[in-house]
């Protein structure tokens, strides 16, 4: 069956592929629509394993919370370069993955995999992703939390923040309370706390930080000759000052330094008339802890005038 050019151009509407992968597609399939997709879905997967072994690095993190189904969810979704976070396709992937976060609630990411997307699993769905954009792409992670929640999307998608919080129903709904969960959130992007409060932060910790200070002291040639008493005084202040930098109720407010955040929580609870309580949160930061691809620039010029 012959095909035209109008063909083609229908076929790169209905899949987003390349005009030349769609013409070779319906070349395939003598001009039957049906098999060329089902051929573009087949080298889809192959694309993907092909791709399977390039960094992807860069992509998106989003975070969505439920007020009224109350579930909050945060995912991160890598690609190879950053260009492609600007991707609407791809946005709309990533968005679309934590909708089934949201309301399939999988165990794990392989458990995420095999959930259903639109009428195909969402392995199949990122596969079909990786072909139309032409780069490697992971679904690295995600967390869902159940109850009252807030979410914070910064730049973009380099940073997603999801917050839980305990609190009266009637009082979360308000528009105070939605105010109050971004702050929170805000918050959390900002300055990067490892726990909500000391009680979370573990005696190993504790014991590892006092170490790491007392041979701080003894490797200060000003601080090495004070008594030991005055040594255990100095190590103990500064674990206050770890406990302010790193765990979250104990943060200066980033938007009123005056104030640090468990006095924001207790001045917003008496605003509303609720009692209201940071239990959990998570944040993820785009690439963070990956091995980022480093391009030469001038290798890949100098190539190209081969």
């Amino acid at each position: 069956m012959a095909f035209t050019a109008q063909d083609v151009k229908k076929l790169r509407e209905m899949t987003g592929c390349g005009m030349m992968d769609c013409k070779k597609a319906l070349t395939q399939s003598e001009g039957d629509f049906d098999k060329a997709i089902e051929f573009l879905r087949e080298k889809g997967l192959a694309a993907a394993e092909k791709k399977a072994s390039r960094i992807a690095a860069e992509g998106m993190v989003y975070a969505t919370a439920d007020v009224a189904a109350k579930v909050g969810v945060v995912v991160e979704v890598n690609a190879e370069t950053d260009f492609v976070a600007k991707n609407e396709t791809f946005q709309t992937f990533v968005k679309d993955v934590a909708e089934v976060v949201k309301t399939q609630a999988p165990a794990d990411v392989d458990a995420l995999l095999a959930c259903d997307m639109n009428g195909q699993t969402v392995e199949a769905a990122l596969k079909e992703k990786i072909l139309v954009i032409g780069e490697n792409l992971k679904i690295r992670r995600f967390e869902r939390f159940e109850g009252i929640c807030a979410a914070y999307v910064h730049g973009g998608g380099t940073h997603g923040v999801l917050v839980q919080f305990k609190a009266d129903d009637a009082a979360a709904a308000t528009p105070a309370f939605t105010v109050f969960g971004k702050d929170i959130a805000m918050q959390i992007a900002a300055a990067n706390p490892a726990y909500v409060r000391k009680e979370d932060v573990t005696a190993s910790v504790i014991d590892k930080e006092k170490e790491i200070l007392q041979a701080q002291i003894e490797n200060d040639p000003k601080l090495a000759t004070k008594p030991d008493a005055v040594k255990v005084k100095m190590v103990e202040g500064r674990i206050g000052k770890y406990y302010k930098e790193n765990c979250l109720v104990d943060q200066e407010y980033v938007k009123d330094p005056d104030i640090n955040v468990a006095q924001y929580v207790a001045n917003t609870a008496k605003e509303l008339g609720t009692a209201i309580e940071i239990i959990k949160f998570a944040r993820f930061q785009k690439g963070e802890g990956l091995e980022k691809r480093v391009d030469d620039f001038a290798a890949e010029v100098a190539s190209m005038t081969k």
